[in-house]
């Protein structure tokens, strides 16, 4: 039976944690939404219908226990909510910042679909955690024994990051290897600091390295170390690489100065928030600050870089889409976020080609024969459904404009690398996407002792299914282990 702590969604209205007002938030990249107080969290917990089948649970990717720690909030046993919740996802306090909870837990909890509101799942899922660390209750990784066994883990994401850390929980010894000079992927360097603070990631890297975890940063597999030596160091490797190569524009001048690539300008702004010397952020190459920006997609990372540019200065920050609002891909939150702080959507649009300032002549070899001056826009309207369900945009014909532009940023998704080529292994199977293939329930490829998780598998998609796919390649791998282990005690 329910406590009589639940069931409270019909008393008590669904309320948020307090959002910074927009003018404040925009001057900085503090999060913007404020912590619960307890007794807020322990109130909006309550509103939990408790139901018999939490289509929460079932639509979230880790499938949490949802409304068990709901209820344990409810009644003031935080700890014990921590203990649930970290049962199942490795990084809650991320998921509760940064998943689209909107598109998953919420937007399919029970009495959303009454009219009652949603239960705010994704804030109390952050202040459980983050309530854990602040009291104390989060343990240090110590295996009960250690083990022989040891796994190389390519990509430091949130992916390799789960795996490593299911493992070495286990005993087994972990070696995780990474291009960059800090580990957590897209989390430290492609999502900004007012959606995910870049301390919450980095205490959790500590707490993998005080558990034992071997980070092998700056570490290029092709450069510093062949693909081969890894898999002749360890017994298994996962690769959770992620996918980094950027979708290009084409169209006259798309080359010119000014145009420049979505992560570029989102690692630059993220590595000048560590203090890093960052050359292309102070020329004015990779900052917004006194431009006129035009932003090239609808997506998540889209909805990322018009709120930085924002938040650096910009004079103005436009987002021009294919499609119209219902139909884009990112976040509804987040475009309201962004609405809010001065960005402005322009719905049905797209790029074909841009204009140059004549009178500037080029400094560089880019073909072009000035800086970007402005964004030649066709005009769309919605079509019939394509393939996905989805209406395909259509151009109007006689409907050309110019957008004026100092700087535009494409944001039009992201593709996998050729890693076969670029690791000189032809046998590692790609499918005709580019993506790794591998068994979608133990992750491993045709390769032998080799594993593959998150987006280089499943293409660019969302931080929980790297988690999930991790922490699952990792259970395999320990099955694996023990298979290994039994058949030797046989012989």
């Amino acid at each position: 039976m329910a406590s009589n702590k639940m069931l409270k969604f019909v008393t008590v209205e669904r309320q948020t944690p307090e959002k910074r007002e927009a003018e404040a938030r925009k001057a900085d990249f503090g999060e913007i939404y404020r912590e619960y107080a307890a007794e807020k969290a322990a109130e909006q917990a309550g509103r939990c219908s408790q139901c018999g089948v939490p289509y929460c649970q079932s639509h979230c990717p880790l499938h949490n226990n949802i409304p068990d720690w709901l209820r344990l909030v409810a009644e003031g046993r935080l700890q014990e909510a921590y203990e649930v919740s970290q049962a199942t996802n490795t990084f809650p306090e991320i998921c509760g910042r940064i998943c689209p909870q909107d598109r998953l837990c919420e937007g399919n909890c029970v009495i959303e679909q009454s009219g009652h509101g949603t239960v705010t799942i994704g804030a109390v899922e952050k202040y459980i955690t983050d309530t854990a660390f602040e009291m104390g209750w989060v343990p240090s990784i110590k295996p009960h024994a250690e083990r022989a066994e040891s796994v190389g883990i390519i990509g430091a994401g949130p992916g390799g990051l789960a795996a490593a850390d299911v493992l070495r929980r286990a005993g087994v010894q972990v070696t995780v290897y990474d291009r960059h000079d800090r580990a957590g992927g897209l989390m430290i360097y492609g999502i900004p600091g007012f959606k995910l603070e870049k301390d919450v990631v980095m205490r959790r890297n500590a707490q993998l390295e005080e558990g034992g975890v071997t980070f092998a940063l700056n570490t290029e597999i092709g450069r510093d170390i062949t693909f081969d030596e890894i898999r002749d160091k360890h017994d298994a490797v996962i690769i959770a690489t992620g996918v980094y190569k950027s979708r290009e524009l084409s169209g006259a001048n798309h080359a010119a100065k000014g145009i420049v690539r979505a992560l570029d300008f989102l690692t630059a702004s993220n590595r000048k928030s560590f203090g890093d010397d960052v050359p292309e952020f102070d020329s004015g190459e990779l900052n917004a600050k006194g431009k006129r920006v035009v932003v090239i997609g609808g997506g998540d990372t889209a909805m990322d870089c018009v709120r930085t540019s924002v938040r650096q200065g910009a004079t103005s920050v436009k987002c021009l889409y294919r499609r119209d609002r219902n139909n884009m891909p990112g976040s509804q939150r987040e475009v309201a976020n962004a609405e809010e702080e001065g960005v402005e959507f322009v719905w049905l649009t797209a790029p074909d080609g841009f204009t140059v300032d004549l009178r500037v002549t080029k400094a560089d070899d880019s073909g072009a024969a000035g800086p970007v001056k402005g964004v030649r826009v066709q005009k769309m309207k919605l079509g019939e459904a394509d393939a996905t369900g989805r209406q395909a945009p259509e151009l109007i014909e006689g409907a050309d404009y110019v957008e004026e532009a100092d700087l535009v940023i494409k944001a039009l998704g992201f593709e996998p690398e050729a890693l076969p080529k670029l690791w000189e292994k032809p046998e590692l199977e790609v499918t005709r996407w580019g993506t790794i293939k591998a068994d979608f329930r133990t992750h491993e490829t045709p390769l032998d002792g080799v594993y593959a998780v998150g987006d280089i598998v499943r293409g660019a998609s969302l931080v929980v299914w790297a988690i999930r796919d991790g922490r699952e390649a990792a259970d395999a791998i320990l099955e694996r282990f023990a298979a290994a282990q039994s058949s030797v005690a046989a012989e």
